[in-house]
């Protein structure tokens, strides 16, 4: 159990990172954007052409080349956040929400299937791996490294809160968040606030990615696919629109995932989750720290 307990954390860990991203935009905006999965993707195929291009010098320095190669990963997904947000959102912010929608799909093939014309269809395996000695703590095998990437994704997260509740671009986040219209007349740029909202959570995607192609050590241009909705069901089922529960709900599914892999398999892990979140939204619809609001019209 100690094993299953840890096993869902680390995982978990990966879908608070997207969840997070997820929860701030549609905080903002209203928006849901079913792209930002595929900065996951993204940030992973950056990590590996990095590593690949450094070569030896990549694999000699093992995880510290993981993490030279998670900032970078991130500083191009958030400036790839920033080019989405420029190209494909900001001109229909006041369209219908249909069509932001059907954007926003449009948006998540493009990625997907622009990737794959660059890196090919093929999985890929990824040149530095998560392996090391590894020690038994209370019965659960953990690695230096693992333990790291949750260190970082803490640090991550707990950065973002710090952001959000302790800075001026946190205050403007938050007041864009309750109005928009009033926010702009005190002064506040509306625009370059939600432009910093998209380079801040597709940089936390970029990271969670070089870290899933870390672990799981194989990548391919649709697995963006299903942590985006994966990251989703984490961001309703904290509560979507709070980051705090977009951290909560992404420990929570990988719980979910590590047990109901032991419990019922592998291939149902995904159906157990999902399952879940059917049960929960029917007791609790705001999710773990949703509240309910009134739509703004």
């Amino acid at each position: 159990m100690t094993q299953l307990l840890w096993n869902g954390l680390f995982v978990g860990s990966f879908y608070a990172l997207v969840a997070l991203g997820y929860t701030m935009v549609y905080g903002i905006i209203r928006l849901l954007n079913f792209a930002h999965g595929d900065l996951y993707m993204l940030g992973a195929f950056v990590g590996f052409g990095v590593l690949s291009v450094a070569g030896g010098l990549a694999t000699g320095l093992g995880f510290v080349a993981l993490l030279i190669v998670l900032i970078i990963a991130m500083l191009v997904t958030g400036t790839a956040g920033l080019l989405l947000e420029r190209i494909a959102y900001r001109p229909l912010r006041g369209a219908p929400r249909l069509s932001v929608l059907i954007t926003a799909v449009g948006a998540s093939f493009a990625i997907e299937y622009g990737m794959r014309l660059v890196a090919g269809p093929n999985p890929e395996v990824y040149p530095v791996r998560l392996a090391g000695d590894s020690v038994n703590v209370l019965g659960a095998r953990i690695t230096i490294q693992q333990a790291s990437l949750i260190l970082i994704a803490v640090l991550l997260m707990a950065g973002l809160q710090w952001l959000v509740m302790g800075t001026g671009t946190g205050r403007a986040m938050r007041a864009i968040s309750q109005d928009p219209t009033a926010a702009l007349y005190m002064g506040i740029n509306v625009d370059a606030v939600i432009a910093r909202t998209f380079f801040i959570g597709s940089a936390l995607a970029g990271a969670a990615g070089v870290m899933a192609g870390g672990y799981y050590g194989k990548i391919d241009f649709l697995m963006g696919f299903i942590i985006g909705l994966k990251a989703f069901t984490a961001a309703v089922i904290g509560g979507i629109g709070n980051i705090k529960g977009a951290m909560l709900g992404g420990l929570a599914l990988g719980l979910l995932e590590s047990i109901g892999t032991a419990w019922i398999g592998g291939q149902w892990r995904d159906v157990f989750a999902f399952s879940f979140l059917i049960i929960f939204l029917t007791l609790r619809p705001t999710g773990i720290l949703g509240e309910r609001v009134t739509e703004r019209v």
